[in-house]
């Protein structure tokens, strides 16, 4: 007789997620000597950002971490609330079924559902960028409007997708000749997408996009990320 790891058993693979779910919150929040299979049904908001950024960086192997605004995303995405300060959710709690019950508002699919299809894209088609700290990543649309309507043409920068499991899309600006300007997301990449062609080689290929935010010409940013290509 031994103590094992936790253990979900599933009967098709689109258990596979909440399985996960399941595995994940076990080990991250059970006391080591608690009853079998008792394990809270809430926890500090603290506590789960530290979860998701072990699993994020062991996941991808990357040594790159969240970063303080990734977790204030998250938090407004979790508890759907865009009113509150970064200090204002430090003292709340999650719930197991905020985390992977609940579905998102808008959304069919639950917080754990999105942020694990993010762990899957990044782990398969963006780690170097990720490392390379090109991808803002976790930052709401509203946001990224708020950020680059005061850029010059052609300013973008990456952001995952919130409508969308496991996409990545690239806000840019577009200024008219009156000096207007406005922010296009272009449709979200898929993982599938991605391993026709890779994420630099797309930016490369799209003129409209000039400078990563806030300032830095694409070719430089992305340049060692491009693949050469001979042309006929």
């Amino acid at each position: 007789q031994v103590l094992s790891l936790p253990i979900v058993v599933i009967v098709h693979g689109n258990q596979d997620n909440n399985a996960k779910a399941t595995v994940l919150w076990d080990n991250a929040f059970s006391e080591i000597d608690r009853v079998p299979f008792v394990v809270a049904e809430r926890v500090p908001w603290e506590k789960m950002c530290d979860t998701l950024n072990l699993k994020f960086m062991a996941e991808v192997q990357t040594t790159k971490g969240l970063l303080k605004e990734h977790y204030f995303f998250l938090a407004q995405k979790i508890f759907n609330d865009h009113n509150a300060s970064f200090e204002d959710f430090q003292s709340r709690s999650v719930s197991w079924a905020q985390f992977n019950k609940e579905i998102l508002p808008g959304r069919g699919f639950t917080f754990w559902q999105w942020f694990d299809g993010v762990l899957d894209l990044t782990k398969r088609c963006l780690k170097s960028y990720w490392s390379d700290r090109l991808i803002i990543g976790f930052i709401s649309k509203q946001y990224v409007c708020k950020l680059l309507s005061t850029e010059p043409d052609g300013t973008f920068l990456l952001r995952f997708s919130d409508s969308e499991i496991g996409g990545v899309t690239i806000a840019h600006v577009i200024r008219g000749k009156d000096g207007s300007s406005q922010v296009e997301n272009i449709q979200p990449f898929s993982a599938k997408d991605l391993s026709i062609r890779s994420l630099g080689d797309r930016i490369r290929d799209l003129g409209q996009l000039r400078n990563l935010y806030p300032n830095t010409p694409k070719d430089q940013a992305f340049g060692s990320h491009y693949n050469s290509e001979w042309v006929g």
